[in-house]
C-alpha cells in the first residue's frame, strides 16, 4: 500500500459542532490573525519606556496568533462541514473592486507553519536579548514581519500581495542590519538592493497585469484568463508579465539564481530572525508561486512550443504551467546542488544552515515543479502535498536549527566550528533537539522529514523523471554531508575552553524541545497532517471553488456604495 493511499484512510480529530461558532463568525476569522498582530505591533511600540510590559504584550499577542490561526484551521479547513474556504470583503465592498481577504486549505497551511515558529522565536527572543534591545523597536519590528507575512498569506488580489511584501521586507530589513557591524551593514545592503530591484519588477508586473486583463483580483483574473476571448485579453502577453512575478518569487524564496542574499542575510540578522526568514518567510515566495500558477494562471489556454538550444529538449503544452514547471525544474536543480555544495565548506553553523536553506527550497520547489507539468490531475495532486509536507518539515527543522545556533552562540559566545566540540556531553538538552532536527532534515523516519522526503521521491518516481531522482539522490547525500560535519565538529570530540565554560538557558532549551517534540508527533502522528496537506492541496488546484467563494462580478455591474447625500461614490476599492 502506498503511503497516499494510507493517508487516505487519516483519522479525524474528535468533531466539535459547528453551531457552537456563532453564524459568520467564519468570516470574521480570515481578518483575526492580521488585527491580532497589528494590535501586538501597536501596543508593543507604545509601550517602549516599560520592556517587561511590552515582552508580555507581545507574548501575549503571539499567543493569540496562534489561537486565531488553530480556530481557522478547525472551524474553516479541517472540522465535519467546514466550508474549506471563507472571504472577508473589507469595508463591504465586493470583489473585485473592494480588498478581499481569503483563507482556504492553502493559506491556512502556511499560517500555522508561520503560528507555530513565530511563538517560538518570539519567546526564544525574549532570552536573548539584553535589557537595552528590550527597549528597543525589535518587538514591535517582529509583530510587523509577521502582519507582512500573515497578509500575504490572506490577501485575495495581487497588489495587495506586492503590498504586505513591502510590509514583510521593510521589517526584515532592519532585522538584517540589526547588529550594526560593518558585515552586517554590506549584508543589509546587497539584501535591501537586490529586493528594492525585486519590488520595482514586482510593481512592473502588477501594473501590467492590470493593464492586459483590467483586474488585480486574483478570483477575477482566474476566471478572465480561462476565457480571454471574452474579456479581449492576450494570454500570450499575461504569461510574459507571469514570468515577471515568477522571477520576483523566486528571489523571495532564495532560489538559484536568486540565491546570493541568503548567506550574508542569514547570518547577519539575529538567528532567532534567521529562524523566521528561513521558517516563513521563504514561505512566502513558494506560497505565492503555488497559488498564481494553479489557481489563477493554469486554465489560460496558452500553447507552449520552447526548445532548450543545444539540448534537444522540447517544452510543449497548452497552459502557463509548462513554462513554470520548466523554469522551477532548472532553478530547483541548482539549488539542490549549489546549496549542498556550498554547505558542505562553511565554517560556521548558521553559515552552513543558511547554505542549507538554498539546497532545501530546490526540495519544495521539484514537485511544485512536476505538478505543473505532469498532465495527471492525481499526480498534481501528490507533488503539491509532497511540497507542502516538505515546506513544513523545513520550517519545523531549519527553524529548531537556527534558533540552536542562538543558544549556542549564548551559552559559548560562539558558533564557529573551529571553536565548538563536546557539546553533547556538555549539555545533552540542547544536543538532542539538535540531533533530531538533522535527522529530519535527512528524512530518518519516523520523523516529519522521512515523509516530506519519501512524497517528493514518490513524486519524481511517479513522473517517471529519472534524472530528478538522480538529483534528489544526490542532495540527500550533501545533506547527509553537512549535517554529519556540523553534529561531529560541534557536538562530538573534545571540549573546547569555550564548551567547558558554556551556561545554557532554560527557556531558550525548552523552546527547542518543544519544537523537537514537533517534529517527533508530525512524523508519529502523520495521518491528520497528511489531511490538512491534502485540504491545501485541493485548495490549490480548485479554481473553481476559489471564484465561486470570492464570486468576483464585472465592475461595470457593481452598485457603488451611497455617500450618504444621495449620490454613488467612486470605486474606492484597494487597487
Amino acid at each position: 500500500m502506498t503511503l497516499s493511499a494510507l493517508c487516505s484512510t487519516a483519522t479525524t480529530m474528535p468533531p466539535l459542532p459547528l453551531a457552537a461558532l456563532p453564524v459568520g463568525t467564519e468570516s470574521q476569522l480570515v481578518i483575526a490573525p492580521m488585527l491580532i498582530v497589528l494590535v501586538a505591533a501597536v501596543a508593543s511600540l507604545l509601550l517602549g519606556r516599560w520592556p517587561r510590559a511590552r515582552i508580555g504584550v507581545s507574548l501575549a499577542g503571539g499567543a493569540a496568533y496562534a489561537v486565531a490561526v488553530a480556530a481557522i484551521d478547525w472551524y474553516v479547513v479541517l472540522a465535519p462541514g467546514a466550508p474549506g474556504i471563507v472571504t472577508y470583503q473589507v469595508g463591504d465592498w465586493v470583489a473585485p473592486v473592494g480588498i478581499t481577504l481569503v483563507v482556504d486549505g492553502l493559506s491556512a497551511f502556511m499560517l500555522t507553519m508561520v503560528a507555530v515558529l513565530g511563538i517560538a522565536s518570539l519567546v526564544f527572543s525574549t532570552r536573548v536579548l539584553p535589557e537595552i534591545d528590550r527597549r528597543s523597536y525589535y518587538f514591535p519590528l517582529f509583530h510587523f514581519l509577521a502582519l507582512g507575512v500573515t497578509g500575504a498569506f490572506l490577501t485575495g488580489d495581487l497588489f495587495n500581495l506586492f503590498v504586505w511584501f513591502e510590509v514583510m521586507l521593510m521589517a526584515s530589513y532592519i532585522f538584517v542590519a540589526y547588529y550594526g557591524g560593518p558585515q552586517h551593514t554590506r549584508a543589509a545592503f546587497w539584501y535591501v538592493s537586490l529586493n528594492l530591484l525585486a519590488s520595482a519588477v514586482f510593481l512592473l508586473g502588477v501594473g501590467g497585469v492590470y493593464a492586459v486583463t483590467g483586474t488585480l483580483n486574483m478570483a477575477d483574473l482566474s476566471r478572465r484568463l480561462a476565457d480571454p476571448a471574452a474579456f479581449g485579453i492576450e494570454p500570450e502577453a499575461a504569461l510574459g508579465l507571469y514570468a515577471l512575478l515568477l522571477s520576483v518569487f523566486a528571489i523571495k524564496a532564495g532560489l538559484v539564481p536568486f540565491q546570493f542574499w541568503i548567506p550574508t542575510a542569514y547570518r547577519a540578522a539575529p538567528p532567532q530572525i534567521s529562524a523566521l526568514l528561513a521558517g516563513a518567510t521563504k514561505k512566502v515566495g513558494i506560497y505565492a508561486i503555488i497559488r498564481l500558477s494553479f489557481t489563477v494562471f493554469a486554465d489560460a489556454p496558452i500553447a507552449v512550443d520552447l526548445s532548450i538550444p543545444g539540448t534537444g529538449i522540447g517544452i510543449v503544452g497548452d497552459s502557463p504551467l509548462v513554462f513554470v514547471g520548466a523554469a522551477l525544474f532548472v532553478m530547483a536543480a541548482a539549488s539542490i546542488l549549489v546549496g549542498g555544495i556550498g554547505a558542505v565548506g562553511r565554517n560556521s553553523i548558521e553559515g552552513v544552515l543558511a547554505y542549507s536553506s538554498i539546497g532545501q527550497v530546490g526540495f519544495i520547489a521539484i514537485p511544485v515543479a512536476i505538478a505543473a507539468t505532469t498532465a495527471s490531475a492525481e499526480l498534481r495532486h501528490l507533488a503539491l502535498v509532497a511540497a507542502l509536507v516538505y515546506a513544513l518539515n523545513h520550517t519545523l527543522a531549519k527553524g529548531l536549527l537556527f534558533l540552536a545556533v542562538g543558544a549556542v552562540r549564548s551559552a559559548t559566545g560562539t558558533s564557529r566550528l573551529a571553536d565548538l566540540g563536546g557539546l553533547a556531553e556538555r549539555s545533552p538538552m540542547l544536543a538532542i533537539p539538535f540531533f533530531i532536527a538533522s535527522l529530519s532534515l535527512v528524512g530518518i523516519p519516523p520523523l516529519s522529514g522521512f515523509f516530506g522526503k519519501f512524497l517528493v521521491f514518490d513524486s519524481a518516481a511517479r513522473a517517471e523523471a529519472a534524472p530528478v531522482v538522480v538529483l534528489l539522490l544526490v542532495g540527500s547525500l550533501l545533506t547527509i554531508a553537512y549535517a554529519t560535519r556540523v553534529w561531529n565538529r560541534s557536538f562530538w570530540g573534545n571540549r573546547t575552553p569555550a564548551v567547558e565554560n558554556a551556561t545554557t538557558d532554560g527557556v531558550q532549551l525548552a523552546v527547542l524541545a518543544v519544537l523537537a517534540a514537533a517534529i517527533v508527533l508530525v512524523g508519529v502522528g502523520f495521518e491528520p497532517v497528511y489531511e490538512f496537506a491534502d485540504a491545501a492541496a485541493n485548495a490549490a488546484v480548485d479554481a473553481d471553488a476559489y471564484v465561486e467563494a470570492v464570486d468576483p462580478a464585472d465592475a461595470s455591474e457593481l452598485e457603488m456604495p451611497d455617500d450618504g447625500a444621495g449620490n454613488e461614490t467612486e470605486n474606492g476599492g484597494g487597487h
